[in-house]
């Protein structure tokens, strides 16, 4: 992402999500927030996005927003990076939903584990997925944020086993792998010793105990700093990929 593009869009009064930029639609609710709650006035500006990496800036004429400029698009983020977590209880797993989307991360998954407090049964899980998508959606718009993140939910581990690239953040592991494009958070409880006696490397995020949500921001900041260069490994200081994980006494 160009940082004239996301100044850009930071000058803006607003983004709404639009089903697409060629023919802009906005929805009841949008129109309410644009012209009832911020009350924009004529040639201030709003950025749509599709959510999916295309944007254009556009300027409110009356109720309607004008289209002043071309069609961009915003290519996805290489290495896409995914945080996973135990659902917590309570607000907190929606306010990591929202920091782990301003961050930039691109996938976030729900977690099964042993010792998880909060189990998605029936319904839950679906309705709870929901929840999160409608919350990355208002995080989007205030980090000017123009592509969705995707949800994965209820996931086993079982299921992302033997992946080198993801890695289980345990008090004690590793410092993060260069090569870590997904970390997973453990229910406040811990992991398991089944857990983590399964084939991923072990990752620390920090000398201290983590709260879950704090845990799975502070794994979203260092991935994203590390795509992003803000982040840097001393190659002396690097563990090897090859380098078996070390568990947590």
């Amino acid at each position: 992402m160009g940082k004239s593009a996301l100044l850009q869009r930071a000058s803006a009064a607003s983004q709404i999500f639009v089903d697409t930029v060629e023919n802009i639609q906005i929805s009841d609710d949008d129109a309410h927030h644009l012209f009832s709650v911020l009350r924009l006035r004529d040639d201030e500006y709003v950025v749509v996005v599709d959510g999916s990496g295309h944007w254009q800036m556009t300027s409110v004429k009356g109720r309607s927003l004008l289209p002043c400029g071309e069609i961009e698009f915003e290519q996805a983020c290489v290495p896409q990076l995914t945080v996973g977590f135990a659902p917590l209880k309570g607000d907190r797993s929606e306010w990591a939903v929202a920091k782990l989307t301003e961050l930039g991360i691109d996938r976030i998954v729900a977690l099964e584990s042993d010792h998880a407090a909060v189990r998605w049964e029936g319904g839950k899980g679906e309705k709870a997925i929901n929840r999160w998508k409608r919350i990355a959606n208002e995080a989007c718009r205030q980090s000017r944020r123009v592509r969705l993140p995707t949800f994965e939910g209820p996931v086993s581990l079982d299921s992302l086993e033997g992946d080198a690239c993801v890695a289980l953040a345990v008090p004690g592991g590793q410092p993060l792998l260069q090569s870590t494009h997904t970390v997973l958070i453990g229910p406040e409880g811990g992991w398991s010793e089944r857990e983590l006696g399964k084939d991923f490397h072990h990752v620390t995020l920090s000398s201290q105990i983590l709260r879950g949500e704090t845990a799975a921001v502070s794994a979203g900041a260092l991935l994203g700093g590390v795509r992003e260069g803000t982040v840097s490994f001393m190659e002396s200081e690097m563990p090897s990929a090859t380098e078996k994980k070390t568990v947590s006494s």
